[in-house]
């Protein structure tokens, strides 16, 4: 069972009729060219004036919310404006960064303080911009299945960019210029973790390319296994690759970010698929132990000296260090992008980062926004019967999931691709959820015949007026 290409957003008249309007595709051409500027630009490089806010693609994402708002207001654009939980998600966080700029705007800051919270308030508005233009612009599953796979491309062309970094122990970063562009840090070395070399490929640092690489791993993952005919080896490649390039970066949120993805959608697949992966996961692990012995070894003695090892006594300390600083401003925070480490410490974990930050409204606002990107997807999923389509909206749930838990191991907000690809991928799960419903809404018989769009149990006769209801909970987005 295939799904429907030119499905539009829609309007349930009151005759039950589904009104299929048209729209263009100017939001996934505008968000491709934001996933190229990037994944493929180094996060370093960046216009002088504007400093961290200088970079191509946050400017661009900048210029996408200002886009959104002009299609907003005009009626004929074909943005949609029902219901949307990731959007209301979205812009509740946006208002708490606003309410921590707020605050923290009542005392004279320092001066890199007050850059800090400038550049702050500009990053979130772009992600912003990012997330509602995908949510409310994408209108067709085959637009929303090109946006995800050049994402793909970003994260297969990032891993190779790693491997080579790993093999050569060259940064290719440092050949990559823009003309009028310079880098806000200085290109060096490749770090390095008991003498083996740690790829970033063009991400600020390994934790940050493990990040973008567990996003990207699942969607890669549903893109290979319902591969069209003549491009399966091709698919399974980027999987490769990408699932390749993790182990490389030598830190346990690569390993984390397996885990959880493993988690998320191997539950869901058939037996058949999942007995092949289990193969093919413990063929890589006895192949990775063969080749790389040493390795193995590091990734072991990462994981049972936790606590004693440097790098986990840092963050336990900085857990403690950070306690004054969130009494001090519980409920707001001291300001977005204002906790810096050139004058305090690494936190190494965003959720702390935030409650400094951004106080308890903007943890609790952040958390409400991973959860509600599981949640729509994963409620989306339940509603369709394409098996396609499902695995679709798990791999988008199984994504939201490995981004949040990567937020638990580094500080996501301060690295550009990370934040900016979190963002999209919930705005992915906002277009899918509500595709989704018109989907749902779109299949519901007039005639009493069995609605094709409902699954297992809920396949049952319905009335003429079933559309009617439909609508309605349409309407009021998630009672549906």
């Amino acid at each position: 069972m295939g799904y429907n290409r030119s499905l539009a957003p829609l309007e349930i008249e009151p005759s039950g009729k589904a009104d299929i309007r048209p729209t263009g595709t100017h939001a996934v051409t505008l968000l491709t060219i934001y996933v190229i500027l990037l994944m493929y630009i180094p996060s370093a490089l960046v216009l002088a004036p504007l400093g961290g806010a200088g970079s191509p693609a946050t400017m661009l994402a900048a210029a996408l919310l200002a886009w959104y708002v002009l299609l907003w207001l005009h009626p004929t654009s074909g943005l949609d404006r029902g219901s949307q939980p990731v959007r209301l998600a979205a812009l509740t966080f946006t208002c708490a960064t606003l309410a921590a700029y707020v605050s923290a705007s009542r005392h004279e800051l320092p001066a890199l303080q007050q850059h800090g919270a400038d550049r702050g308030l500009v990053l979130a508005l772009g992600w912003l911009g990012v997330l509602v233009l995908a949510a409310d612009g994408i209108t067709r599953w085959d637009r929303l299945e090109a946006l995800l796979h050049r994402i793909v491309i970003g994260g297969t062309a990032m891993a190779a960019i790693g491997i080579t970094q790993y093999i050569t122990g060259l940064n290719v970063d440092a050949f990559i210029a823009i003309p009028g562009f310079t880098t806000k840090v200085p290109f060096v070395d490749l770090l390095i973790r008991d003498g083996i070399n740690r790829p970033s490929a063009t991400a600020a640092h390994p934790l940050e390319f493990a990040a973008v690489l567990v996003v990207c791993l699942p969607i890669a993952l549903h893109q290979a296994r319902f591969a069209a005919a003549g491009t399966g080896l091709r698919r399974w490649l980027q999987v490769a690759l990408i699932g390749g390039a993790l182990p490389i970066t030598l830190s346990r949120s690569a390993l984390l970010g397996i885990v959880v993805v493993s988690l998320t959608l191997l539950p869901t697949w058939p037996k058949r698929d999942r007995r092949i992966a289990y193969v093919f996961l413990a063929g890589g692990l006895a192949g990775l132990w063969l080749a790389l012995p040493r390795m193995m070894s590091l990734f072991y003695q990462l994981f049972t000296h936790i606590g004693s090892e440097s790098s986990s006594q840092s963050r336990i300390l900085a857990y403690s260090a950070s306690v004054p600083f969130i009494a001090h401003h519980p409920w707001f925070g001291q300001g977005f992008q204002t906790f810096l480490p050139l004058n305090y410490f690494f936190v190494d974990d965003q959720y702390v980062t935030t409650l400094i930050e951004t106080g308890f409204a903007g943890l609790l606002a952040l958390l409400a926004m991973l959860a509600t990107g599981w949640f729509a997807v994963r409620q989306a999923r339940r509603r369709l019967a394409d098996p396609k389509l499902r695995d679709l909206l798990q791999s988008l749930a199984a994504a939201v999931a490995a981004a949040a838990a990567a937020f638990a191991t580094f500080d996501a907000f301060s690295f550009a691709i990370a934040a900016g690809l979190t963002f999209l991928v919930l705005g992915c799960a906002g277009a899918a959820w509500r595709l989704a419903l018109a989907e749902g809404a779109l299949r519901a018989p007039v005639d009493g015949s069995p609605s094709r769009g409902r699954t297992g149990r809920q396949r049952e006769r319905l009335s003429p007026r079933e559309p009617r209801r439909v609508a309605g909970r349409l309407a009021s987005g998630w009672n549906i």
